[in-house]
C-alpha cells in the first residue's frame, strides 16, 4: 500500500516536469534564499502533490521546487514535516522517498538549531558529523519498511565522509566559520529546560533541533549519501539561559543564510 501510494507521487511528479534530479535538498526553518538561486523550471505545492503531507509550520512554505543550480538539476524541499506536528515518521520521511524514487544521487539538508557547545556562537554554521535520535522512534519501524530496503540500517557513517571533507574545504576557502559536531534530535516542539540542555551537554552534543535525522536514518536505508548543516540561532547555556523568541530565532538563520547557500553552491558545483 505504501509502496503503491509513493509509486503514485513519484509518477505525477515525473509527469509533472521533474526529471532526472541529481542532487535533493531540504531546506530548513528560515532558510528559504537557495531557492533564488535556482532557474526554476517547475514549482509544485505539496497541496497539489497526490499522497504528499502538507506543511503546516507558518515559516515553512510548502512546495516542491525542480530546475538548475551551479548546472546540476536539482529538486528541493522548500518546507520540511516535523513529528511534532502530529506527523507520522512515515509522512516526515516521505519527501526523501519521493525525492529517491526521483533519482537523486546526493542529498543536502539544512536546519535550525540551538548551539549546546558553548564555545560555538549564534549566528554560526555547523556541519553535523554525527547525531544522537532523542524523538523515541524510527521512520524505519513500520510494517512495510523491509520493502524499501534493510531496516537495520547501518548508522556507523550516517553523514558522508566525502561530502562532509568537501564541505570544509569549501567553507576553507570561502573563510567562512564552520564548526563540526554532533546533533541531537528532539520531539519538540517546546524548546529544552535547563535541565535537559545540561543533559545534552552531558552527552556531548553540540547543538539540538527537532528535525533532520528521521530523514537521514530514511536516506541511509536508501543508500543515498547526505550532508547536513545546522545554522546555530540561539545559545543554549543552561547557567545563563535567555527566553527564546521563534522570530529572533528566524532572523538569526537569515543572516546566517548567504554563507549556507554560498557553501551548498560551491558544493553542487564540485559533485
Amino acid at each position: 500500500m505504501k509502496k503503491q501510494q509513493l509509486q503514485e507521487t513519484i509518477n505525477y511528479l515525473k509527469e509533472n516536469g521533474i526529471t532526472n534530479p541529481k542532487i535533493g535538498i531540504v531546506l530548513g526553518t528560515g532558510l528559504g534564499k537557495l531557492v533564488d538561486e535556482i532557474t526554476i523550471e517547475t514549482e509544485i505545492p505539496y497541496s497539489d502533490i497526490p499522497n504528499f503531507p502538507e506543511a503546516t509550520v507558518e515559516f515553512h512554505s510548502g512546495k516542491l521546487i525542480y530546475g538548475e543550480l551551479a548546472g546540476k538539476k536539482v529538486v528541493v524541499m522548500s518546507g520540511r514535516f516535523h513529528l511534532y506536528e502530529g506527523y507520522t515518521p512515515w509522512e516526515v520521511t516521505y519527501g526523501i522517498r519521493t525525492m529517491h524514487g526521483l533519482g537523486i544521487e546526493n542529498l543536502l539538508i539544512s536546519n535550525a538549531a540551538g548551539a549546546i557547545n558553548l564555545s560555538y556562537n549564534k549566528g554560526e554554521l555547523m556541519l553535523i558529523e554525527d547525531h544522537i535520535n532523542l524523538q523515541g522512534q524510527s521512520p524505519l519501524a513500520f510494517g512495510e519498511a523491509k520493502e524499501f530496503g534493510n531496516i537495520f540500517a547501518d548508522m556507523l557513517e550516517p553523514y558522508s565522509k566525502k561530502l562532509n571533507d568537501l564541505l570544509k574545504g569549501i567553507a576553507q576557502k570561502h573563510d567562512i566559520t564552520l564548526h563540526e559536531g554532533v546533533y541531537a534530535s528532539v520531539l519538540g516542539p517546546q524548546l529544552e529546560t535547563r535541565a535537559e540542555y545540561r543533559m545534552l551537554q552531558i552527552l556531548e552534543t553540540d547543538a539540538v533541533g527537532m528535525s533532520t535525522v528521521p530523514e537521514v536514518i530514511v536516506a541511509k536505508q536508501l543508500n543515498i549519501p547526505c550532508c547536513a548543516i545546522s545554522v546555530l540561532t540561539d545559545e543554549c547555556d543552561p547557567k545563563n539561559l535567555q527566553p527564546v523568541d521563534i522570530a529572533d530565532i528566524i532572523a538569526t538563520a537569515g543572516k546566517a543564510e548567504p554563507n549556507l547557500v554560498a557553501i551548498f553552491k560551491d558544493l553542487i558545483k564540485e559533485l
